[in-house]
């Protein structure tokens, strides 16, 4: 695809357009009094614990709850995060609703650290992040802060490319009730009721969201049907006291098309889903995913003196649920059972519909303890937590028979405890120079009984982390109208494999991964101008991808490459050159490459299935796009509109360079490079009998670009050819979603 002409890039929502404009309405009374009618949102302990604060020296972005409210129309999570730097979102069913996912860096989402008020989210298996399972949580959420790299210390799963802190417990400051309704392409619903009472004389206080979202999607047969809830109670205990709780729950039912589209349907039918289809070439109604979550979150703060303040959290997740489908010519050997036999013919093979089911728990508590003085702050903090889940499998229904009734496949426990425990220190030395130091130990412990396709398969590896982090900031300026600062950090993180990278024997399994990270930046602030570069080179050690090879128990599972590295320059600018206009920009330049990268593809021709081997030396690393601009314009272009009305438009624009579906870096198996162009329209008054009532237009892929975001390959060799498959999960044209939100 030939290289489209970007308007000018923007990082809406970002800590440094936040700051500009600040900058701006200062010049303007009208803008100044807006600006006072804004809640301000103060930082809970937990979330002042682990991340990284305005002058650490580390690659950041934050959002606030009005660069959210600005955005959310139903989609899950990572759309909202999509114009961040180096950041690429997809969805399967190419909405934004149900199944989605990010990158930073060209780095996974079982790479990226989560947390929700200090609490991890990782899954602890597959170490991902399922946004589907709480949807419209950007409803109630305060703020999201998106480090890039290593980043400082937190809680749960290892940091290998970004962390995303979360924060939601921001409660209202007086009783109100919020209303919010949209309707969009696909037949996509949403609606999110939110109440509080406020602060009441007992200190007591409650809140709760309630939220429905449904879409028949893009892609054929890829409906989404989300529901959550939210309560949240707090008690000012005393002045030095408050009491917390949380409950969260999540419920989705989606229809599944995690599989893709093949290459050769794009052009004619690029919402084909060939999941559930039957022999007959219709398609089974109930080819679902089903899964319902629950967190409860705890939370003590107390302020014990002037300068020490602590905080501790209990939490448990609780998760169960299964996909259903119907698969065609399922061996009845697969399944433990004998071929079935009906008089003198000899069935070997039956269609079927099967659940495959995950029911588990995760709980555990966290801690920090910060001592704030003066130019010194140090943070001591940490925390425990147990995972246990069961996998099992049960078949409904046989088409030849020869099931029993209820019949259970395969039924495994899993276990894995994680302790750490991390110091953070930040010192100014005099008005030009911040010192940061960091260390985390954390201790990994896996009790693995069993794989479904290899039951024997046991795994109970222990592992001992030790994460250091240093940095300084150095002011070059630093007043009122000016602040210039230079900033590097040098970091190490380690991470222990997936569940799934386990199916190995055990002489043949994986090593754990090990990165080290190293930061440089440079921040420029004055009255309308805010510029940021920053460079960044991440060397992995032991880096687990997938290279075709399988391992000595006959499965697909990552292998570890010696060395692989990413490095690059951010490019960060917004300016404000009065209160009716802003422009931002991100542009990222990066090399991904793993070092003597080698191949492994079946080749059936071959006896013993033995497999070919191809050595491509140095490559690309796979869905690591070599540059990743973001950009727009906000315009707010009636000044003298009564008090109390706002009207902005923003003009938006992502480009995504080529990205490679495997390690190989073959052309033939890519992605295309895209440019999108979005716009967003808001319109709100305060006018009786509402506080506030207002309407947000988003008009997304003005362009109707037809575009793919995701994919993946195989390929294999039969009759002396090579033949490779490729899969992409093409994204909707253009696409509409209105909103109106109502506020009493």
């Amino acid at each position: 695809m030939k290289k489209q002409l970007l308007i000018i890039p923007i990082a809406i929502g970002t800590a440094m357009g936040a700051t500009i404009a600040a900058h701006a309405q200062s010049d303007s009374t009208e803008a100044a009094e807006r600006t006072l009618l804004q809640p301000q949102y103060l930082q809970p302990v937990e979330i002042r614990a682990l991340r990284a604060g305005s002058d650490a020296p580390f690659a950041k972005t934050e959002l606030n709850k009005k660069d959210i409210e600005h955005s959310n129309l139903g989609q899950d999570l990572p759309y909202l995060l999509q114009y961040t730097p180096s950041a690429v979102v997809t969805s399967d069913a190419g909405t934004g609703i149900g199944y989605t996912g990010i990158r930073v860096r060209g780095t996974d989402g079982t790479r990226i650290n989560v947390t929700l008020n200090g609490i991890p989210v990782n899954d602890a298996e597959s170490q991902g992040t399922f946004f589907v399972n709480f949807s419209d949580l950007a409803s109630s959420t305060g703020s999201i802060q998106l480090q890039r790299g290593v980043g400082t210390s937190t809680n749960g799963a290892g940091a290998f490319g970004a962390t995303m802190s979360i924060s939601n417990m921001q409660q209202m400051d007086k009783a109100g009730v919020e209303l919010i309704n949209s309707y969009g392409s696909f037949d996509t619903w949403r609606h999110t009721l939110k109440a509080g009472t406020g602060i009441l004389k007992n200190g007591f206080q409650f809140d709760v969201r309630l939220s429905q979202i449904n879409s028949r999607g893009y892609i054929d047969r890829s409906n989404s049907d989300l529901k959550s809830m939210q309560f949240l109670a707090g008690w000012q205990v005393s002045a030095k006291t408050k009491l917390r709780f949380m409950l969260m729950t999540g419920k989705e039912k989606t229809k599944q098309s995690w599989n893709g589209v093949p290459e050769d349907s794009l052009a004619s039918n690029r919402t084909y889903n060939e999941l559930g289809m039957r022999a007959d070439g219709s398609y089974y109604d109930n080819q679902t995913d089903n899964y319902q979550q629950d967190y409860y979150q705890f939370f003590v703060d107390h302020k014990f003196s002037k300068y020490i303040t602590g905080h501790a959290a209990l939490f448990m997740t609780r998760g169960r649920g299964y996909y259903e489908e119907y698969k065609l010519g399922q061996a009845y050997s697969n399944y433990g059972l004998s071929d079935n036999i009906r008089g003198i013919d000899t069935l070997t093979e039956t269609d079927l519909i099967r659940q495959l089911w995950l029911d588990n728990y995760y709980y555990g508590s966290v801690f920090s303890l910060i001592y704030h003085k003066n130019k010194t702050q140090l943070t001591f903090g940490g925390g425990w937590n147990q995972y246990t889940g069961e996998h099992y499998g049960d078949v409904l229904w046989a088409m030849n028979g020869g099931i029993p009734d209820n019949y259970r496949w395969y039924n495994f426990d899993a276990q894995k405890n994680d302790l750490s425990l991390y110091l953070k220190l930040q010192q100014y030395a005099g008005e030009k120079l911040m010192l940061f130091g960091d260390l985390q130990y954390r201790n990994v412990a896996y009790n693995i009984y069993g794989f479904r396709d290899n039951p024997g398969v046991h795994a109970m590896p222990v592992y001992n982390f030790l994460n250091p982090k240093a940095g300084l900031t150095f002011f070059i300026a630093n007043n009122g109208s000016k602040v210039e600062k230079l900033y590097a950090s040098v970091a190490v993180a380690n991470k222990e494999p997936n569940r799934n990278d386990f199916e190995a024997s055990p002489v043949d399994q994986p090593k754990h991964e090990q990165l080290y990270d190293v930061e440089v930046g440079f921040d420029r602030t004055v009255r309308k101008l805010q510029l940021n570069a920053n460079y960044y080179y991440m060397r992995y050690i032991n880096q687990l991808v997938l290279t075709g090879e399988i391992n000595d128990v006959g499965a697909y599972t990552r292998t570890n490459v010696p060395n692989s590295y990413r490095t690059g320059i951010e490019a960060q600018a917004a300016y404000v050159p009065n209160h009716w206009l802003k422009i931002f920009a991100n542009a990222t330049y990066s090399q991904n490459k793993i070092l003597n990268f080698t191949e492994y593809i079946d080749n059936y021709d071959n006896a013993w299935g033995i497999q070919d081997v191809v050595n491509h030396g140095t490559t690309d690393i796979a869905f690591s796009p070599d540059f990743i601009g973001a950009g727009g314009i906000t315009l707010s272009p009636f000044r003298y509109m009564s008090k109390g009305q706002v009207f902005e438009i923003d003009l938006l624009t992502k480009y995504v360079g080529k990205q490679y579906l495997d390690n190989t870096s073959d052309a033939g198996r890519s992605i295309d490079p895209y440019n999108l162009v979005d716009a967003r329209i808001r319109y709100s008054i305060r006018t009786k009998p509402f506080r506030e009532l207002g309407f947000n237009l988003m008009l997304n892929n003005i362009l109707n670009t037809q575009y793919v975001s995701n994919g993946y390959t195989f390929s294999y060799v039969y009759g002396g050819e090579l033949n490779t498959f490729n899969y992409y999960y093409p994204q909707a044209g253009f696409n509409c979603l209105l909103g109106v939100t109502m506020k009493w």
